[in-house]
């Protein structure tokens, strides 16, 4: 076969080829609006100017403990400037930026330490207690660099190690930022929340991040300047990439420390706010709020949601209010939302009760995904068209993870085929859209936190007194789920709720703990093994 013609002599060169990444979404903004304000937080305003020089600040900083390429710096941070800094700042060195979930046990984040081979901690001062706990648990031991926010009023803490704005203070705010020698690189590595076993590590490159950013803008229609408040945490998926997207639209985040009704109301009224992205539960903790908390709204405000599907009420509610919806799905594996419900404006004009059943659809593709399907996850092929034969939802592209860090295995397994395999089981409908009915990874999605099934059965296993632990998904009206545990007690041994709802909380985080025990006798298959469906439904019957 001949060489194409159109390749002979055009070769790529500095000159027409640069690897992508969202930083440099940062670097324009800077230049092109240095006034603009980037970033309201409390009575804090910083413009783009100050945001990227500190960026660069806190990559030169850093350079100079010798942290490069392929090292991973973790952060433990609220909705701060400081996490936002640490977006840009951290793989502006080389580096890898490693996001905490502030809500896991000092355990679960000691193996996160170890197993991402961390060289320097920056941590929020409201949760330094839980990080010397979990240091004093890792075999890492990184440097540690507390973050005091001015937002932040509770109680101080004695061990103080070096201060955010000092280890800033020693960086060059000119300092010659690194691009990505391969836009392939990894930027960040976040951790699933452990279905089994241990959480793997999610590596994403700066290729799928830039891909990503861009791609949020598209699909939520974000204007030039539009302004973001932060009730999605930033350590989920780096903040879904809107770290990285508000730079490209010249976009102003508004920082929030704590997702509470009256701040957001506020937030929303007094920044004109006009998008915001969270669970159910916080669509519902504004519309339950005191009417004295409410504010008037003159914008339209859009709200992306993911979890599962709001109830129509809520819905309903929300539009009064003078909110927008629309549905998403993703994963830890694709960057965040990869797939949105795209509204059809004559899908406006049906009854109620049907447009919520097309709300409560997951929809399409994002654009910078290139391939989503439901398969046969044996055969690979196609389910049918149908919206009711379930196989695997299964996604293709460049914003799809590099792999598990350290973990091949699990990333051959992923990739099997050719396809990422999700583990969530739904269906196609005949227009295109799909739709979860199950997750083949028992993952308990409650109030936006995903919780691990098996982590809270092998925490009850460690109970004295339980002999077998089955633990599902039971509705709930406030956090959409909540674990349900089904408990068998070993012959000649008594507990009761309380005692295994303490047992839980000593074990696992608060918010995985059982919204309900139930002592009974587990239906098993021939072979013995547990059956979770039939537990499934029981739980929906006692949960509805």
């Amino acid at each position: 076969m001949s060489e194409n013609p159109y390749n002979i002599g055009l070769d790529r060169n500095s000159a027409n080829h640069q690897p992508l990444t969202p930083l440099t979404f940062l670097e324009r903004a800077a230049t092109v609006f240095p006034d603009h304000i980037a970033i309201i937080h409390g009575a804090l305003r910083r413009n783009y100017a100050e945001f990227y020089s500190r960026s660069r600040q806190l990559a030169s900083a850093l350079a100079g403990r010798s942290i490069g390429r392929g090292d991973t710096v973790s952060v433990m941070l609220a909705n701060t400037p400081a996490m936002l800094e640490c977006h840009y700042g951290v793989p502006m060195c080389g580096a890898v930026l490693h996001s905490i979930n502030t809500r896991l046990d000092a355990s679960i984040i000691a193996f996160q330490l170890d197993h991402a081979m961390s060289k320097i901690v920056i941590v929020d001062r409201e949760f330094m207690p839980l990080m010397q706990e979990a240091l004093a648990l890792a075999t890492v031991k990184p440097a540690l660099i507390q973050y005091d926010d001015p937002e932040y009023d509770g109680p101080d803490i004695p061990e103080k190690a070096l201060d955010y704005e000092v280890f800033l203070s020693g960086g060059d705010p000119d300092f010659a930022w690194l691009m990505p020698d391969d836009e392939w690189d990894a930027i960040s590595i976040n951790y699933t929340s452990g279905t089994t076993g241990n959480p793997k590590g999610v590596v994403s490159h700066h290729r799928g991040a830039y891909l990503l950013a861009q791609g949020n803008a598209l699909t939520a229609s974000m204007q030039k300047h539009a302004v973001y408040l932060w009730t999605l945490p930033m350590f989920h998926c780096n903040g879904w990439c809107f770290p990285w997207t508000m730079s490209a639209i010249i976009g102003t985040h508004v920082c929030l420390r704590q997702v509470r009704a009256e701040p957001i109301w506020n937030a929303l009224a007094d920044h004109n706010v006009t998008h915001l992205c969270g669970a159910p539960i916080v669509m519902s903790l504004m519309i339950s709020a005191a009417p004295e908390a409410k504010r008037e709204l003159d914008q339209e405000v859009h709200f992306f949601t993911a979890a599962a599907p709001p109830p129509e009420t809520l819905l309903a509610d929300m539009k009064t209010a003078g909110f927008d919806v629309t549905h998403l799905y993703g994963l830890t594996e694709t960057y965040g939302p990869a797939v949105v419900n795209d509204w059809h404006d004559s899908w406006s004009d049906l009854p109620s009760s049907e447009q919520a059943a097309l709300k409560s659809r997951q929809g399409v593709r994002y654009l910078p995904l290139e391939g989503l399907d439901v398969l046969d996850p044996i055969t690979m092929t196609q389910v049918p068209r149908d919206g009711k034969t379930m196989g695997e939802v299964m996604f293709r592209g460049n914003v799809v993870m590099k792999g598990y860090f350290r973990n091949p295995t699990a990333t051959q397994e992923a990739f099997s085929g050719g396809w990422f395999h999700s583990g969530d089981l739904g269906v196609m409908h005949p227009d295109g859209y799909i739709q979860l009915k199950d997750r083949s990874k028992d993952v308990i999605i409650s109030g936006g936190e995903n919780i691990s099934s098996i982590e809270v059965e092998e925490a009850l296993y460690r109970h004295p007194a339980v002999e077998v632990a089955a633990v599902v998904a039971m509705p709930h009206e406030k956090w959409g789920e909540t674990p349900c545990a089904f408990i068998e007690l070993s012959a000649g041994h008594h507990a009761d709720v309380k005692e295994l709802q303490d047992w839980c909380r000593d074990h696992l985080a608060h918010y995985k703990v059982p919204g309900r025990f139930i002592f009974t006798s587990i239906p098993r298959t021939s072979t013995g093994k547990i059956q979770k469906f039939v537990l499934r439904e029981q739980a929906k019957e006692i949960g509805s």
